[in-house]
Parts: structure tokens; C-alpha cells; sequence
């Protein structure tokens, strides 16, 4: 019998060992300083452009701008398109890039970003709704990223903290274009988000 709790309390201890220390870190994002544009639309072809900006220790932080809407790609992407992901409404990224890094070790990998956005408001275009997008960064082995939670900031006091539960518990584990994003609103709505695989 003490044998096999001894047993228990090493396996025990290399399950948390495993699991690593989850801390968070700040990055900036401001187009202006941190992107580059590397195609954008010309004379007659509409109002979009493609960025590539500065994130966590070399994961870069890709940003799509089509008519006033952004998609947003954190980390390492894969080979073909990347999917558009982004709310129907009008709305931008904000200034500042939380990342949820794992470390074990000398090892520390960014496994989540948590991204506060600014949605305009479908029944009030001139009122914003803020929302903290929870998204799973691409590592350079798979290269799957993709939203896996909404959490509305507007009016809840515990989006912080709700968010980096999702990014803590969810992300790794996510399918991408296969599990169902975690939406969570309060007394204001949710503004309608959508992802589209491009042809």
C-alpha cells in the first residue's frame, strides 16, 4: 500500500510538472510602427490590404483589411489561404496583444491571444461593443490558427478573466474549422461572427 501511494505522489507530480507554468505577455500592434503592408488593393479595386506585423519572440501576427472589417491571424500560417474570420459589422483590432505562453523549462511556446476588439453596434453604428477575441496560435509543426472564443467586455467585468480561461483551458486542444467557437455575452449582445474558407 505505501508503495502505491508513493507511486501516486510521483505520477502526480510529473502530471504538473508536464503542465507548465502559463504566464501572459504584452505586445503591441499599431500599423503604423509594428505591420508592413505587402499587397493592398490598387486604383478601382475596392478598399482592402494585407499586413504582416511584429508579435511574440518571431510568431508574427498577420492582419487582413477588407471595407472597414479586419481578420486577424496569430503565429506561424499555413501554406495556402487563411480563412477570413471576422464580425459582420464594421470593427477593428485593438492596440494591444495578450499572449498566453506555456513554459516547461528553458521551453516557452505562445499558445493563445486574447485581442480586444472594437465592434460597431448593429442597432447603433455610432456606439462601439468591445469584445475580446480568444484565438489559437500557429505553431510552426501544425500551423492551425483560429478564433476559439468571443467574450462581449461591454458592461462585464469579468472578461479578463473569463477569456484567459478559455485560452487556458480550450486553445490547445481546439479543431480548427471543426469545434464550435465559445460565445459568451451578458447585457449586451453579441455581434454576429462568422469564418469563411477561402476557395
Amino acid at each position: 500500500m505505501r508503495k502505491f501511494l508513493v507511486m501516486l505522489a510521483v505520477t502526480g507530480f510529473s502530471s504538473a510538472a508536464h503542465a507548465g507554468e502559463i504566464s501572459s505577455a504584452y505586445t503591441d500592434l499599431v500599423a503604423e510602427k509594428d505591420c508592413v503592408t505587402y499587397s493592398a488593393a490598387g486604383d478601382g479595386e475596392g478598399d482592402w490590404a494585407n499586413l504582416a506585423c511584429t508579435g511574440y519572440r518571431g510568431y508574427p501576427v498577420l492582419i487582413a483589411y477588407d471595407d472597414v472589417r479586419e481578420s486577424v491571424f496569430y503565429g506561424f500560417p499555413p501554406a495556402e489561404d487563411l480563412p477570413w474570420e471576422s464580425f459582420s459589422a464594421f470593427n477593428s483590432a485593438g492596440p494591444k496583444v495578450e499572449w498566453r505562453i506555456e513554459t516547461n523549462g528553458d521551453q516557452s511556446v505562445p499558445f493563445a491571444t486574447i485581442h480586444r476588439w472594437s465592434v460597431s453596434d448593429p442597432e447603433d453604428p455610432d456606439k462601439k461593443i468591445e469584445v475580446l477575441v480568444v484565438s489559437k496560435v500557429g505553431q510552426m509543426a501544425e500551423r492551425d490558427g483560429c478564433v476559439v472564443g468571443l467574450v462581449v467586455a461591454t458592461g462585464n467585468p469579468k472578461a479578463n478573466d473569463t477569456a484567459r480561461k478559455i485560452a487556458d483551458e480550450q486553445t490547445r486542444t481546439f479543431a480548427c474549422g471543426a469545434d464550435e467557437r465559445v460565445q459568451v455575452s451578458g447585457d449586451v449582445a453579441l455581434p454576429e461572427f462568422s469564418r469563411a474558407e477561402n476557395d
